[in-house]
C-alpha cells in the first residue's frame, strides 16, 4: 500500500484529531500536521542548536510542554524516543543505547531477547518515534552523499539521469551505520525492512549505497533524548487500532469538534464527531467515529463505525440501517473523462495484509461469497492464483454505473441480501469496479480537500449563526479570520445579513453588524487606515435613516447593497467597516432608550420667571466594575459598579442652574460658574437646535437637554417661540458649569446631564426622583449620541458608597443599592483618599470603540474580564461593610489591571512612571474612569498624605503638569435650591 492510509485519502498527515485549539487565532480544523508541528516548534525545538529537524507524519505523538532534553556539549544526531511496551515494539523499531544514551543498535520487529535488552527502569522500551536532528556538521556531512555514486539516485536528480533509483530508510540506513554497536560487514551485509527479501539485484546495488554512508557518516555519534512522559502511537492500518486512537475508552463525553449537531443527546458517550453537519435524529453509538460528513436523520449508526465523506445525497441510503462495526467511507475520484464520486465499505476487523486468508465485511470470503452470491471471478481475474486474493485488489467498489451514479447502497446491501431477485447483485455486476489498489492512484485529492473545506464552513456557519441568535458567548473572529483567509467572506457576510435582518432583539442585530464590520476589517488586512472614527458618510445616510425608523431589514439590506460598493480596497473597506459600527451604535441608543420605560415625574408649582433653580452635584470615583455598566455589555451581560459621591477640595464640582424668561427663546451658557466669559448660545428657531446630536456643537448637551425633558419637541412644525409660549408663557436660561479639568475621568460630563436635566425639569413645574433622573441621563446621551453607560450619574447623582446594578435584559434598569459602612469608617476613608490629578487628558472615544469592537468579538479575555468586573463588585462591596481599608486597596490594584485587560492602551508611560513612585505609599491605586489620563486615585496606607506625596511627585522627573487634591465623600448628592430671582448673567 505504499504510503496510503485506509481511513484518510490525504494520508496520515492530514488526518483530521477530535482536538480543538481554543487559542488559535484562525478556525480551522486540527490535524496531525498541527500536532506534530506544534510538538516540533514548541516543545522539542526550543534549546536545541542550529541543525535540521526531521519529522515522519504517520503517527499520533504527545510530549510534554517542558520535555528536559539537554543538549550541552551535543554534537552529531539526536534521535527522540517514547515509551511503549515490551509487547508494542514486537512490531516496531526500539533503540538500544548505553547508560549515557548513546545508540548502540537499532533494532526492527526484534526477537524478544533483543527487546528485553532495551528495557528500561521503568518496564518500558524507547521507541523509534520518527524524529531525527541533525547537527548542522552531521547535515552537511549527509548531504554531501548525494553527488557520490550509487547515491547520487537517491534524489530526483538522480531519476532525470536515468540510473536505477536507490530507496533508502532513515532509520535502517542513514542512522543504523552511526551506532555504535555496528560492524561494517554487518551494515553492508543487511537490508532495510522496507526491501523484499526476492530483488538479489536491489540488494547488490544497496550494499554500494551502504558504503558509501558508512564512509561519510561513521564518525558522527548518535545519541538518544528519550521522553518518559510522552506516548507515542504509529497509525496503522488496522481499523480498531484507528478508533481507538479517536474515541479513548475512558473519554467520559462525547467529542463534539468543529461540528454542528441538532441532536447531541443521540450521540453515545464514547463516540467523535469531527467537522460534520448533523440535521435531525442522528444516532451515533459508543466507540464510533464520523468526519466530514452532512447527514440528516433519522439515521443509526452503531458502535465500533468509521464513517466519513457523506453528504445529504448518500444519507437516503444509510436510513433503515444500522451499521456495526464497519468503515463506510465516500472518495472524490478523477477518472478517464469523469469527475465523480465513489464508495468502500470494509469491516472493522478486515485485514489489509496481502498475507493470511483475510477477511471482509468481519466475515471469511468463503462466507460472504454464501451470503451475497458473489463468486470469486467477480473480484479477482481467473489467472490470479488463489493465494493472491486479498482485500486489497478485490475488485469490490463501484466507480461507474451505466445509468446512475454510485452511492453507498452500492456496497450497503452486501449486510443484508433481500429477496429482491438478485437485482442489487445483478446492478452491483453491472458496473464498473475497481479494487483498493486501483481506486488510489484516481483518488482527487484537491477535490476532497476543496469539499472538506466547504462542509467546514458550513457547520461553522450554521454554529455562528446559532451562537448569534442565542446570544451565545462565542468569539467569531477566529471563523472570520478562516473565512477571509480562504477567499471566501461571501457566505458569512451573507449569513450575517440575515442574522441581523431576521433579530427581534437590537443586540443581536448590532452584534451581526459589528460582526460585518470585523469581516470588512479582516478583509483590509491592516491597511487602509484607522478604524476608529466618524460614521457620517453622505452615502451612508439611507441605510442609516431606516435603522433610526426601526426599519431593521430594510436598513440590513440597504446596508448591503452599499457595502458592496466599498469593496474593492483596503481604505474602502475600513470606511465600510466604520459605518458598519455606526450603523451598530444606532441599534445600541435603541436598546438604551429602553431606559424612558423608568423615568417618572410629578407636577409641581412653576416657579416664577426670573426665579433661579440651582442644581449642585459631587463628583464619582468608581471603585469597582467599570465597562460593566457600558451599553451593550450593561444589558447583554449585566453590570455592577461600586462608586463614591465625592467632593474635590471641599468643594461640589459640578451644578446647572435654570429659569423661565419672558423671551420665548432658549439662553444656555457653559462655563465655570465664576466665569463671565462663559460661551453664550441663544436659539431663537429649530433651526438653532439641530445640532443637539453632535457632540461637539457649542452647548450640544444642553440643547439635548431640552429635547430631553420634553419642553421642545425638535420634530414638531411649531416653530420654537409658539412651543415655548404655548406651554410656559416664555422661554428659558439654562447655566451649567464644571470646576475640573476637561477630561478628569469623574464623570463629569454625564453627571453636568443630570444636573442640568434637574434644574431644567424644576424651572419647567416637574419634579423628577433620583433613580429617574439616572435613567433620564442614559436616553440624554443617547441622543447627544455620546453613548456611554451609567456608573456616572449612579455615582454623582445618589449619595455616599453605592453599588448600581443592571440586568442582563432589555428594557435597561438601573437599580441602586447603598452601602452601608461601620461607624467613622467614612471619616478614616476621607483621611486615606487623595486625587492626583495626572496632567494628562484622557481621550474616551477610541477606548469605547476598541472596548466595544472586542464585546462584540466576544474575545475571551474580555468576556472573562467582564465576569471578573462583576463578581469583584460584591467582593469590593462586602470589603466596605467590613471596613477594610488594605483590603480595598488590594480590590484597587485588581480593579486598575482588569480596566488595563479591557481597553490595552489606557495608561499612558508618564502615568506608569507616578503610580511606581507612589506604590510604597499606597494600599493601592487607580486612574478613574476608562483611564487614559485624568485624575489617578489613591488609597494611602497612612491618613493625610497630602503634603508628604507632592514632595515625593516633586522629587520625579518627567511627571509635567500634575497636581494632588483633597477628597472626600459627599453623603448628599444631587441638592437643588430655588433661589430667588437675579439680574441675568
Amino acid at each position: 500500500m505504499g504510503r496510503d492510509f485506509p481511513f484518510n485519502d490525504c494520508g496520515r498527515a492530514f488526518t483530521c484529531l477530535p482536538v480543538e485549539n481554543p487559542q488559535a487565532s484562525v478556525e480551522a480544523l486540527v490535524c496531525n500536521l498541527d500536532c506534530l508541528l506544534d510538538v516540533m516548534t514548541h516543545r522539542l525545538g526550543p534549546g536545541s542548536p542550529p541543525g535540521v529537524w526531521v519529522c515522519s507524519t504517520d503517527m499520533l505523538l504527545s510530549v510534554p510542554a517542558n520535555p528536559g532534553i539537554c543538549w550541552d556539549g551535543f554534537r552529531g544526531a539526536r534521535v527522540i524516543a517514547l515509551p511503549g511496551s515490551p509487547a508494542y515494539a514486537l512490531n516496531h523499531g526500539v533503540y538500544l543505547t548505553d547508560a549515557q544514551g548513546i545508540v548502540l543498535d537499532i533494532y526492527y520487529q526484534g526477537t524478544e531477547a533483543e527487546i528485553q535488552r532495551c528495557v528500561r527502569a521503568d518496564g518500558q522500551v524507547p521507541l523509534v518515534s520518527g524524529i531525527v536532528f541533525f547537527s548542522v556538521e552531521t547535515a552537511e556531512h549527509l548531504l554531501a552523499t548525494h553527488v557520490s555514486p550509487p547515491l547520487d539516485a537517491c534524489t530526483y536528480m538522480g531519476l532525470d539521469s536515468g540510473v536505477r533509483p536507490v530507496q533508502l530508510s532513515l532509520f535502517f540506513d542513514i542512522l543504523l551505520c552511526m551506532a555504535w554497536n555496528m560492524s561494517r560487514d554487518n551494515f553492508l551485509a543487511g537490508r532495510p525492512p522496507e526491501m523484499g527479501q526476492g530483488d538479489m539485484d536491489a540488494a547488490d546495488y544497496l550494499q554500494g549505497a551502504r558504503a558509501q554512508l558508512w564512509r561519510e557518516l561513521r564518525d558522527q555519534p548518535l545519541t538518544m533524548a528519550y521522553i518518559p512522559d510522552g506516548s507515542y502511537s504509529y497509525m496503522t492500518s488496522s481499523a480498531s487500532e484507528f478508533l481507538h486512537n479517536f474515541t479513548p475508552p475512558g473519554e467520559p463525553r462525547v467529542q463534539i469538534v468543529h461540528s454542528q449537531v441538532e441532536e447531541p443527546q443521540l450521540l453515545e458517550t464514547g463516540s467523535s464527531v469531527v467537522s460534520c453537519l448533523l440535521e435531525g435524529p442522528v444516532h451515533l453509538g459508543a466507540g464510533s467515529v464520523l468526519q466530514h460528513c452532512h447527514l440528516r436523520g433519522p439515521i443509526h449508526i452503531g458502535t465500533g463505525c468509521f464513517v466519513s465523506d457523506l453528504d445529504t445525497a448518500q444519507s437516503e441510503a444509510l436510513r433503515g440501517l444500522e451499521l456495526h462495526d464497519l468503515v463506510l467511507q465516500g472518495h472524490c475520484v478523477r477518472l478517464p473523462g469523469s469527475l465523480g464520486r465513489a464508495f468502500t465499505l470494509v469491516g472493522r476487523l478486515d485485514s489489509w495484509e496481502r498475507q493470511g486468508a483475510g477477511t471482509y465485511l468481519n466475515m471469511s470470503w468463503s462466507e460472504f461469497f454464501k451470503k451475497t452470491g458473489i463468486r470469486d471471478w467477480d473480484l479477482w481475474d481467473p489467472d490470479t492464483s488463489p493465494t493472491e486474493h486479498h482485500l486489497l485488489n478485490a475488485r469490490l467498489f463501484p466507480v461507474l454505473h451505466p445509468s446512475r451514479a454510485p452511492g453507498p447502497q452500492d456496497m450497503l446491501w452486501m449486510l443484508d441480501p433481500q429477496e429482491d431477485g438478485g437485482k442489487a447483485l445483478r446492478a452491483w455486476r453491472a458496473s464498473w469496479r475497481l479494487s483498493w489498489e486501483q481506486l488510489q492512484p484516481h483518488l482527487d485529492r484537491a477535490a476532497t480537500l476543496a469539499s472538506r473545506r466547504d462542509l467546514f464552513f458550513c457547520q461553522a456557519l450554521q454554529k455562528a449563526r446559532h451562537a448569534l441568535e442565542t446570544r451565545q458567548d462565542l468569539s467569531l473572529r477566529p471563523l472570520i479570520r478562516a473565512a477571509v483567509h480562504e477567499g471566501c467572506p461571501g457566505p458569512l457576510l451573507a449569513m450575517l445579513d440575515q442574522v441581523a435582518a431576521g433579530a427581534r432583539d437590537p443586540g443581536v442585530a448590532a452584534r451581526a453588524l459589528a460582526c460585518v464590520a470585523d469581516v470588512l476589517g479582516c478583509m483590509a488586512e491592516g491597511q487602509g487606515g484607522l478604524r476608529s472614527g466618524p460614521a457620517a458618510n453622505p452615502e451612508w445616510m439611507r441605510p442609516f435613516s431606516f435603522l433610526e425608523c426601526g426599519d431593521l431589514a430594510r436598513g440590513v439590506e440597504a446596508l448591503a447593497q452599499e457595502r458592496d460598493k466599498w469593496l474593492s480596497r483596503p481604505a474602502l473597506l475600513v470606511r465600510a467597516a466604520r459605518h458598519y459600527e455606526g450603523a451598530g451604535q444606532i441599534l445600541i441608543r435603541q436598546a438604551v432608550m429602553t431606559a424612558r420605560d423608568f423615568i417618572s415625574m410629578e407636577p409641581v408649582q412653576l416657579p416664577a420667571p426670573g426665579q433661579w433653580v440651582v442644581a449642585k452635584c459631587p463628583a464619582r470615583v468608581d471603585f469597582s466594575g467599570g465597562w460593566s455598566d457600558t451599553p451593550p455589555l450593561a444589558y447583554e451581560h449585566g453590570g455592577a459598579v461600586l462608586g463614591l459621591a465625592v467632593r474635590v477640595d471641599g468643594r461640589r464640582p459640578i451644578g446647572a442652574r435654570a429659569r423661565r424668561i419672558l423671551e420665548p427663546e432658549l439662553w444656555l451658557a457653559v462655563g465655570s460658574r465664576q466665569d463671565e466669559k462663559a460661551v453664550k448660545i441663544v436659539c431663537q428657531s429649530l433651526h438653532d437646535l439641530h445640532d443637539y446630536c453632535q457632540p461637539h456643537a457649542p452647548g450640544a448637551l444642553l440643547k439635548a437637554a431640552f429635547i430631553c425633558a420634553g419642553i421642545v419637541h425638535i420634530h414638531s412644525e411649531l416653530p420654537l417661540h409658539q412651543q415655548l409660549l404655548q406651554t410656559f408663557g416664555g422661554g428659558f436660561e439654562l447655566h451649567t458649569w464644571s470646576e475640573l479639568p476637561h477630561g478628569s475621568g469623574l464623570g463629569t460630563s454625564s453627571i453636568l446631564a443630570g444636573a442640568a436635566l434637574a434644574a431644567l425639569q424644576r424651572a419647567a413645574g416637574r419634579a423628577v426622583g433620583t433613580e429617574a433622573l439616572i435613567h433620564a441621563v442614559l436616553h440624554l446621551e443617547q441622543v447627544l449620541t455620546t453613548g456611554g453607560g451609567w456608573q456616572d450619574q449612579v455615582g454623582g447623582l445618589m449619595p455616599g458608597i453605592k453599588v448600581g446594578r443592571s440586568r442582563p435584559q432589555l428594557p435597561l434598569k438601573v437599580e441602586v443599592e447603598e452601602i452601608t459602612v461601620p461607624e467613622g469608617f467614612v471619616q478614616k476613608l476621607n483621611e486615606h483618599l487623595l486625587l492626583v490629578y495626572t496632567g494628562k487628558t484622557r481621550l474616551a472615544r477610541n477606548l469605547l470603540q476598541d472596548v466595544l469592537r472586542s464585546w462584540y468579538a466576544r474575545l475571551p479575555a474580555v468576556v472573562h474580564n467582564a465576569h471578573s468586573l462583576v463578581q469583584q463588585t460584591e467582593k469590593c462591596a462586602e470589603a466596605f461593610r467590613q471596613g477594610s481599608l488594605p483590603l480595598l486597596g488590594l480590590y484597587l490594584t485588581s480593579y486598575w489591571e482588569q480596566k488595563k485587560l479591557m481597553a490595552p492602551g489606557c495608561e499612558p508611560l508618564a502615568v506608569r512612571q507616578m503610580m511606581d513612585v507612589l506604590a510604597p505609599y499606597v494600599h493601592g491605586q487607580s486612574l478613574a474612569g476608562a483611564g487614559g489620563g485624568g485624575f489617578l486615585y489613591l488609597l494611602t496606607k497612612e491618613p493625610r498624605q497630602k503634603e508628604v506625596l507632592e514632595a515625593v511627585l516633586a522629587k520625579t522627573k518627567g511627571l509635567g503638569n500634575y497636581s494632588v487634591h483633597l477628597v472626600e465623600v459627599d453623603m448628599q448628592g444631587l441638592s437643588l435650591q430655588l433661589l430667588g430671582s437675579e439680574v441675568s448673567t
